[in-house]
């Protein structure tokens, strides 16, 4: 129908550079007026490729909306590539890294992204050993260069912190992710560095994690709230405890921003309509979809790891 050879069909379609721009927009035009679609399996067996990006999730990442706005800011990376998403699941109670061997050993993407990096992460040691493109949200201990994208969570709690202080609060806690996650680490030590500081005394909340039920994660801090060295000062690291967290203080008699002071991570605007009185930092996770997909990308086109990482920072505009 275009009078071009195979080879420059494809590389029309793939958007090649070198192809001038008149055979690219001709080619383009025609494949979406007929609605060619390349065969996949064909595809896999030419190339070895499969133009598609998995993206691991648990079901509560999709419920809390991390998981959309990931895939909101990881298809504006892909949009003009080849590349396609699939969301591979992570049910319960079955190991993280069973997806993530099926994907590998199935070959059923070019490259994988999940969440929630552990310090010693097996997933990560997996995918490195198997020379397998990949991007973590989340950081490792690992000494192996890999691409990864991550909040400052030791900044966020430093600076929470240090405002809790400044709004005279004289003990201040926080509930923590499971310890094995490499954010947990981060978010001890932004806390206590800026308590030290501060000259005020911090704690790390007992039997509850942010992976607790929100009832149990409520219960604790009403009971903790109602003893007489309670904290007057709450660190949150998700929109969903620090939800949790006001509710239990306005059960124990405590009014926020006044009795009790509180500093929640934000990612969402719904958030914003049931905090009063909370202070809140911005979280963008469709901006962390986005630096994911754009560094697997650059790994999957064979870029070296050791730049392919992204650190976004807390930006914070305290109104006294």
């Amino acid at each position: 129908m275009t009078g071009f050879a195979v080879t420059t069909i494809s590389r029309a379609l793939n958007n090649a550079p070198e192809l001038a721009q008149e055979t690219r927009d001709r080619v383009q035009k025609i494949a979406a007026e007929i609605g060619y679609l390349p065969d996949r399996a064909a595809l896999r067996l030419k190339t070895g490729r499969t133009n598609v990006i998995a993206l691991v999730l648990e079901p509560d990442e999709q419920i809390y909306g991390f998981g959309s706005s990931i895939v909101t800011g990881l298809t504006e990376a892909v949009r003009d590539t080849a590349y396609h998403i699939v969301i591979t699941p992570l049910f319960r109670n079955v190991q993280p890294i069973e997806p993530i061997r099926h994907i590998v050993r199935n070959r059923m993407a070019d490259g994988v992204i999940f969440s929630k990096a552990e310090s010693f992460d097996e997933r990560i040691r997996f995918l490195i050993d198997n020379d397998f493109p990949f991007a973590s949200h989340g950081r490792t201990k690992w000494p192996e260069a890999h691409p990864w994208v991550d909040f400052d969570n030791e900044t966020y709690a430093y600076l929470a912190t240090k405002r809790l202080a400044q709004k005279g609060c004289k003990s201040v806690s926080i509930v923590l992710p499971e310890s094995a996650l490499t954010y947990t680490d981060h978010l001890k030590a932004g806390v206590a560095r800026a308590a030290r500081e501060a000259g005020i005394a911090h704690e790390f909340a007992t039997d509850v994690t942010l992976h607790s039920q929100t009832d149990a994660i409520r219960n604790y801090v009403s009971k903790r709230s109602r003893r007489p060295d309670g904290p007057d000062g709450w660190v949150c690291a998700s929109e969903v405890s620090a939800l949790a967290v006001i509710g239990a203080l306005n059960e124990s008699g405590k009014t926020v921003g006044k009795d009790v002071h509180v500093v929640s991570k934000q990612s969402s605007e719904m958030f914003a309509q049931f905090q009063p009185g909370a202070e809140t930092v911005h979280e963008d996770f469709v901006d962390a979809g986005r630096h994911l997909g754009a560094l697997l990308l650059r790994r999957i086109a064979g870029e070296a790891p050791e730049e392919l990482h992204y650190l976004a920072k807390p930006g914070v505009d305290w109104k006294d």
